[in-house]
């Protein structure tokens, strides 16, 4: 009597039990993991890589080691511990997320996908990936990666993000109820070391027999790309106005927080005008002095747009500046975002 062929989960929790990649908020195959620190590692990686993630999870966990020790953080902190990291509604969120689980659960994470649906800044595929890893639960897990090896394993030919609903149906059906944590981070390990976007290393795939992508001898036009869409460009001005500061501390350069809602809402940054379809010249200068606009510009691309900054500079002495002043010397230590450290570094050059 012939053995019953391995399904698709079976074949690839066997690879993953050889294969898995070691990741600070991960176990061996077969554990349960700390939910904050699946949570965390979720909400870092959103549109960042591993190798940026790795250090900085672990950073955060020397200084905020659980739940109730981020729920108690001031979140200004928090925000500059982000810096870096985009997407800064996700670090406001954690914060809302920590007290959350504090003040409604006892300090203890959700342990269903539903309940976990309910903390404020988890998504469906956050709620899902938490459930599964840290505890277990059968739930469909689609990320980047795992897109794009369900694409592939049935050459589902729609393009995205119509695709989207197909390629969840059929991650669904070849999720096992046991070992979905594992299922699901050998997904996402074979879709970042295996099933590349580029070059697929299929030789080495323990799904190779199973994938209708392969079969057609073109793996890597799988998943279909839609039609990409111009960004529109928009214009601003930042803002470099600095002075002498107190004995010792050398220069400092204003600093303001920018509003709580927006975009990097509640972050440390330059001084900047408002963003528009032209250049705004010095409109929306944070006081009156004797502005001087030079001529080298910061580019930046955000999700939605792209963003040329034009930079003005200025000093003063003993004007009152509504803000923060900042020594110049420590400005790296403000956890100014991208954007804002990317400028600092021409200004500070060229000021």
């Amino acid at each position: 009597m012939s053995a019953k062929p391995l399904s698709v989960s079976d074949r690839l929790l066997g690879w993953y039990d050889l294969h898995a990649r070691d990741l600070p908020w991960r176990t061996k195959p077969g554990q349960m993991a700390d939910p904050y620190r699946v949570w965390l590692s979720e909400v870092m990686l959103q549109q960042t890589t591993v190798a940026t993630v790795r250090p900085r999870l672990v950073a955060w966990v020397a200084r905020w080691p659980d739940v109730a020790s981020l729920a108690a953080a001031d979140e200004a902190d928090v925000m500059a511990a982000w810096a870096g990291l985009g997407y800064y509604a996700r670090a406001r969120n954690l914060v809302k997320t920590a007290r959350a689980v504090m003040a409604k659960h006892g300090g203890r994470f959700p342990v269903t996908e539903s309940e976990l649906r309910t903390l404020p800044g988890l998504g469906a595929y956050t709620a899902a990936a938490v459930a599964a890893i840290a505890f277990g639960e059968r739930a469909v897990v689609v990320d980047a990666n795992v897109q794009r090896v369900v694409a592939r394993l049935r050459a589902i030919g729609v393009p995205l993000p119509a695709a989207r609903p197909a390629i969840r149906a059929a991650a669904d059906a070849i999720t096992p109820a046991a070992r979905a944590g594992d299922f699901a981070q050998a997904m996402m390990d074979l879709g970042a070391t295996i099933c590349t976007p580029r070059k697929p290393r299929c030789l080495l795939c323990p799904l190779r027999e199973e994938c209708a992508g392969y079969a057609t001898g073109m793996p890597e036009r799988f998943p279909v790309k839609g039609a990409k869409k111009a960004k529109p460009q928009r214009f601003g001005t930042v803002f470099w106005i600095d002075r002498e500061g107190a004995s010792g501390v050398g220069r400092e350069v204003l600093l303001v927080t920018r509003a709580a809602s927006g975009l990097l809402g509640g972050m440390r940054a330059l001084p900047t005008g408002p963003w528009g379809d032209a250049p705004p010249g010095l409109e929306g200068a944070p006081a009156g002095a004797d502005w001087r606009l030079l001529d080298e510009r910061v580019r930046h691309s955000f999700t939605h747009f792209d963003l040329q900054l034009a930079l003005a500079v200025a000093r003063v002495d003993g004007h009152v500046v509504a803000g923060q002043w900042w020594p110049i010397a420590e400005l790296a230590s403000a956890g100014l975002p991208t954007l804002f450290a990317k400028a600092a570094r021409v200004l500070e050059r060229v000021a």
